[in-house]
């Protein structure tokens, strides 16, 4: 067994992550981070859940940005093709399951 406390987990470099495990071909990661990820669009599915902290997520649906607070508890799906940027507020942790090598 092994028992992590998201809430004090910091990494050396933003969205720098633990690996928790894999689940077939998934991966269950631990993210830390304090500056905003790269506009991406996914090529897998992607479970996105807010531990602590505050992350805004930038999203495009239909080529119009939107915004969508997420608080601790709060997750987003984001499904293939999606494309999507986190902003921390002012720092996260995230648990996120997805494919592996998913970007």
């Amino acid at each position: 067994m092994r028992f992590l406390d998201a809430g004090e987990f910091t990494a050396d470099r933003p969205w720098g992550a633990v690996d928790i495990t894999e689940i077939d071909t998934a991966t269950v990661r631990l993210h830390w981070t304090d500056r905003p990820y790269i506009w991406h669009v996914n090529d897998g599915p992607e479970v996105f859940v807010v531990l602590d902290g505050a992350v805004d997520m930038h999203y495009r649906e239909q080529g119009e940005e939107r915004v969508q607070r997420l608080t601790p508890g709060q997750i987003c799906f984001a499904e293939v093709g999606d494309e999507h940027v986190a902003h921390p507020v002012p720092e996260a942790r995230i648990l996120v399951i997805e494919r592996k090598g998913s970007i």
